[in-house]
């Protein structure tokens, strides 16, 4: 049985100053004093485990202040201990820690269902606000699965589950290997005992053998260096842990014998250039199994972890994986962010100076605190966010600058542009792999060196890149982005509601404000005019009881009046043929231009020609300026029209198989007749779409090219004045 003074042995090995150990010594006292009625299921003094979790924490080389919470991680939730007994005793930052560590300790989960996510969010936003609390944790439960066998059967079996699916990954993350293969190993032996037994068997029953081979290896490597001056390494050998060799055995459907790197060699050095030298003579004594090889020193994993990995085959026909690293990167491997924040005396620490440069260190550490900020009021998505973006990422990718960018299996360029930045998500209008385009449903992998191409003037996702995006991250970022539109086109439908129902009144001028909506909506949560045109135009609130509303109020009744008659005499008679008209002229001869079909909507002039009347073109159209200014008068689309207008537009989109029939249903979807289409491949790889169609007014034709845009390899949708 552990006792304090194995504790601070331990502890003396790396803190020395007075204060700090009599601090320790404190909280340990503490901790006996309230624990002392309590026996844990083994029958052993309830004081026993915290002072393992303490004795864990300093194989991390854990702070003072760290190790005090790791004694006293149980005292508010199991005594009554409050956590501001805690902070008057020990200070702010320990109390902290132990209040972190309570509400984690509470959290139950039975899976990965969406009934614990918001266990999960508790658990990721504890580790975002000081991941000290899931250090200590992973101690607290590295200590508890080691004496899992006092527990009941199903019991044993949730807590197993739980570490695997939990607690193994966030150690592995942090890239604390010594903690997470145990955790797995032990964790095994309660969800799997039958592959368990077998894989240890295996391993107990050539034990013998592989301890053999390996010094063997050791030996002729050895020889290797020497024989080239090399003198300043270490080299040791090491047998996978068996929860990893399950893995492969479960994953890639293996029997023990055909996994190569069971057994592995490491090569310890100074300097980084030392690590490819010794590569080179490796591979230059020894036979390399191709695509075996493993640059992580150069691409580092998100766990921080460096190592050259290559596999070889030995002269007696074994195989061996060669690990070769400097000693910063071995004592990463083993004890991950540990190592970066391992206490040394004399040097100043605070709790968001560590958390700062763990997120510099850990890239996908910042991307959690930054998650925690944008998703804290939505449990789901963050824990789904977090679990399949960042413990899930094992792709890595190249910007075109070589920083380096991890995704989950199966991403997608578009993932990759929203994990650079939300607004070059949002204008992405291709992409370019490796040198050469590539659609955006394109599956990214590693090394693969992604450009994206960008559009300010794009029309923005649409719902067909949430079938293609991978990340939850990515397909937050575009619900948003739609919910936004979707708003926007709800905006307008409800200002379109509303003057229809004026104008049904024959009322034409009008002066709704934010003051208007607050005072006779706000109890409807309308805070702005924007507001309520948005609940009008979902259907939640009626046009006709905004306009009865409006014309209830103090209005100027003579005023309006006056407006409404100053409205009327500039209503304008229709042109059957056309719909336009020209003031003073009963039944003038008027021709659209073919060159720009101009349609109801657009500002129109009319040219006075010698044989055709007068011809109306479009103001944007090119051909107006050239003709004779004297000749060009302003005229105006009548109000009432009825009939539908031709009009041209240009498509241009990558070459791809099913892009016109996209089109072409785009189109036919909104209702609108297609008169002509044609589709023509340039040697660009693009394909020049021209199509005249029949609509009523410049509104419909803003609409379909707005559409059209989102098409996923349009880039670009405009009227084709020819």
């Amino acid at each position: 049985m552990v006792t304090f003074d194995d504790l601070l042995d331990r502890v003396e090995t790396y803190i020395h100053k007075k204060d700090d150990l009599i601090l320790i010594k404190k909280a340990y006292d503490y901790a006996c004093e309230k624990h002392q009625s309590q026996v844990r299921k083994s029958g052993e003094p309830y004081i026993i485990h915290p002072l393992e979790v303490a004795i864990i924490l300093t194989d991390l080389h854990v702070g003072p202040n760290t190790l005090c919470a790791g004694l006293l991680h149980d005292v508010v939730e199991d005594t009554d201990t409050t956590v501001e007994e805690v902070s008057e005793l020990f200070g702010d930052d320990i109390a902290s820690m132990v209040e972190g560590l309570t509400k984690v300790s509470k959290l139950v989960f039975s899976s990965l269902e969406k009934a614990q996510v918001v266990n999960h969010q508790k658990m990721l936003i504890a580790m975002a606000q000081d991941i000290r609390v899931i250090v200590i944790k992973l101690a607290d439960r590295l200590h508890n699965i080691r004496t899992l066998d006092a527990m009941k059967p199903e019991k044993r079996y949730r807590i197993a589950m739980e570490t695997l699916e939990i607690y193994a990954p966030l150690a592995h993350r942090l890239g604390i290997f010594k903690i997470k293969a145990e955790l797995e190993d032990r964790a095994l032996r309660y969800t799997d005992f039958e592959n368990y037994r077998k894989i240890t068997n295996y391993l107990i029953s050539e034990k013998q053998t592989r301890v053999n081979t390996i010094e063997t290896m050791i030996a002729e490597i050895n020889d290797i260096l020497k024989k080239q001056g090399i003198v300043e390494y270490r080299i040791k050998g090491r047998i996978k842990n068996i929860y990893s060799i399950y893995k492969k055995m479960i994953s890639q459907h293996k029997d023990f014998e055909d996994i190569y790197d069971i057994v592995a060699v490491r090569i310890i050095v100074k300097k980084i250039e030392d690590c490819y030298r010794i590569l080179g003579l490796i591979h230059a004594n020894y036979t390399p199994i191709p695509k075996r090889f493993k640059d992580y020193i150069a691409v580092p994993k998100p766990n921080m972890y460096q190592s050259l990995h290559t596999t070889v085959i030995a002269g007696n026909g074994l195989t061996f994986e060669v690990q070769i690293r400097t000693e910063e990167m071995d004592q990463i491997a083993e004890l991950g962010i540990a190592a970066h924040w391992a206490y040394k005396e004399n040097a100043s620490y605070s709790k968001d100076k560590e958390q700062y440069e763990i997120a510099q260190k850990l890239k996908w550490y910042g991307e959690l605190l930054q998650l925690a900020k944008e998703e804290k009021d939505d449990a789901e998505s963050l824990v789904e966010t977090v679990k399949a973006d960042i413990f899930d990422a094992n792709v890595y990718v190249y910007t075109p600058q070589g920083a380096v960018i991890d995704l989950p299996k199966g991403s997608t360029p578009l993932d990759f542009a929203y994990k650079i930045h939300t607004n070059i998500g949002n204008e992405t209008v291709g992409a370019i792999v490796n040198g050469k385009i590539v659609p955006l449903t394109y599956e990214l992998k590693t090394a693969d060196i992604v450009k994206i191409n960008t559009n300010k003037n794009s029309s923005g996702p649409s719902v067909d890149w949430l079938k293609i995006v991978k990340t939850n991250h990515a397909k937050n970022k575009i619900k948003t982005f739609l919910n936004k539109q979707n708003r926007e086109l709800l905006v307008e439908s409800g200002k379109d509601q509303v003057k229809r129902e004026f104008e049904a009144q024959k009322i034409f001028e009008y002066d709704l404000t934010d003051k208007f909506a607050l005072e006779f909506f706000g109890k409807n949560n309308i805070e702005s005019l924007e507001d309520l045109y948005n609940e009008i135009g979902k259907g939640n609130i009626s046009s006709k009881t905004v306009v009865s509303k409006y014309l209830g109020t103090t209005v100027d009744k003579e005023q309006l009046l006056q407006k409404q008659l100053e409205k009327s005499q500039r209503i304008l008679t229709t042109n059957s043929e056309t719909g336009v008209v020209v003031l003073g002229l009963t039944n003038p001869l008027i021709k659209l231009a073919s060159c720009c079909n101009p349609i109801p909507g657009d500002e129109i002039y009319g040219y006075v020609s010698k044989s055709n009347g007068i011809v109306v073109h479009a103001d944007s159209c090119p051909n107006l300026k050239a003709l004779d200014q004297a000749r060009v008068m302003k005229l105006e689309w009548a109000s009432n029209i009825k009939r539908k207008y031709p009009v041209n537009i240009i498509i241009i989109s990558e070459q791809y198989n099913t892009v016109l029939a996209e089109v072409i249903a785009t189109i036919t979807q909104q209702g609108l007749h297609l008169a002509e289409i044609s589709c023509v491949n340039t040697p660009k790889l693009e394909s020049v779409i021209k199509a005249k169609i029949v609509l009523s007014n410049k509104e419909e034709l803003d609409r379909i090219c707005a559409n059209l845009n989102k098409i996923a390899h349009v880039h670009i949708v405009e009227r084709d004045y020819n």
